[in-house]
Order: structure tokens, then C-alpha cells, then sequence
């Protein structure tokens, strides 16, 4: 277990985004990365994905067709993995993973397997014991370091559902979790591992109709 503290996110030195708007401004904020890596924090089990068409598949119970779906983008992600290293720009993402899988990470497992397959991110997992002692006061936030300068405390609703993001811009608070993630980052197996070990061999996943 790894006995790291979890940084402070005061929320008075924040910015509260609205979900439109915290697109926007991620997007133009990671288009303008130079030579600068990026950390992305994954902890909830489940989240209600807008506009993916395979995450609507998923929830009709259609897996076959969910996956058919993933394989079909991998000529776009191939092409932004391409951008990305022609900007000096490397994505690191960590997925805490519970066991037994809910769905939707089985699901996104899939997908996440996909984009460190075609080098667009650097992917790893991390099983939900080994954060154990950072949770004393509950789950790790959804986490997002751009380029070491801004720092997205991402929101969701109860059911999973975005709903934008706190923006942090201070040097100190940015740079601390810059540090605890690449911890935490470290500590982590590659997904390709974890994917050939623990998912691959798994059924279609019972998804409950709401």
C-alpha cells in the first residue's frame, strides 16, 4: 500500500467551469503544450460518457458492437498520437481499478488498451488497495495536470454524469499534485499487462437496465 499524503485542492483558489466551458478551455489549453507532459487521475467505477457512441452501446448491452466500435476509431488515434509527438507532448494517465470490474471499466479498459497500443498515451493501472491509505477521507478526486501549468479537479454528478471542472493555475498547488501523480503513476502496471492478465479472458459484462 502506498502511504502517500493527498494534496490539499483549497477551493477558494479555484475557478469553477461549467461543463462547456472547461471543454474549452482543456482543449485550448492541451493544443498549446510544448515539449511538456501531461497527468490524468481515473478513480470513479463507472461514468455516464456523452457522445460516444460505443459507451451507448454498451449500455444497450450490445458488446460485440461496443467493441466494434473502439477498433473503428483507430485511425483517429493513430493521427493524434502522431500530433502529439510532433508537439513534444506526452499524456500519462492512471486508471485505479476495482475488483470485480463494474462494466464500464471492463468496457473502457478496452479502449485504454487501444490508445497505449497506437502510443497516443502512456497508460497504467492501479488497483483501488494500493491507494487505500491515501482515502482515509474518501475516494481520490478526478485529477487533470496539463503541461505541469493547470491543474482540473474534474466534476461529476452522483450517477456519473460531467459536470465541468474546478481550474487551478497556482504554481504550488499544480506542482504538488504534478508530484503525487507521477508517485502514484509509478506504482502502477502498464494496462497491456493488466489488460492481457485480468481482462481479456472476461465474458460480456451484464449491464443493468435502468
Amino acid at each position: 500500500m502506498l502511504d502517500l499524503h493527498v494534496p490539499p485542492l483549497p477551493a477558494e483558489q479555484g475557478e469553477r467551469l461549467l461543463r462547456d466551458a472547461y471543454k474549452r478551455d482543456f482543449w485550448e489549453r492541451y493544443d498549446a503544450i510544448r515539449d511538456r507532459g501531461s497527468w490524468k487521475l481515473e478513480r470513479r467505477q463507472h461514468f455516464e460518457e456523452q457522445g460516444s457512441a460505443s459507451r451507448d452501446a454498451l449500455t444497450r448491452g450490445d458488446w460485440s458492437e461496443a467493441l466494434r466500435l473502439i477498433e473503428e476509431r483507430r485511425a483517429d488515434l493513430l493521427a493524434d498520437a502522431r500530433e502529439d509527438a510532433r508537439r513534444g507532448s506526452v499524456f500519462h494517465r492512471l486508471r485505479v481499478v476495482e475488483e470485480p470490474l463494474t462494466p464500464y471499466v471492463q468496457w473502457q479498459l478496452h479502449s485504454l488498451r487501444q490508445r497505449a497500443d497506437v502510443g497516443g498515451e502512456k497508460i497504467r493501472t492501479i488497483r483501488a488497495e494500493a491507494v487505500a491509505a491515501s482515502e482515509t477521507d474518501g475516494p481520490l478526486p478526478e485529477v487533470v495536470v496539463l503541461g505541469g501549468q493547470t491543474l482540473y479537479q474534474v466534476l461529476y454528478s452522483e450517477s456519473g454524469v460531467s459536470e465541468g471542472a474546478v481550474r487551478y493555475t497556482d504554481a504550488e498547488i499544480v506542482g504538488r499534485w504534478k508530484g503525487y501523480l507521477k508517485e502514484l503513476y509509478g506504482a502502477g502496471e502498464d494496462v497491456q499487462s493488466y489488460f492481457a492478465r485480468e481482462v481479456a479472458h472476461l465474458p460480456a459484462p451484464t449491464v443493468k437496465a435502468e
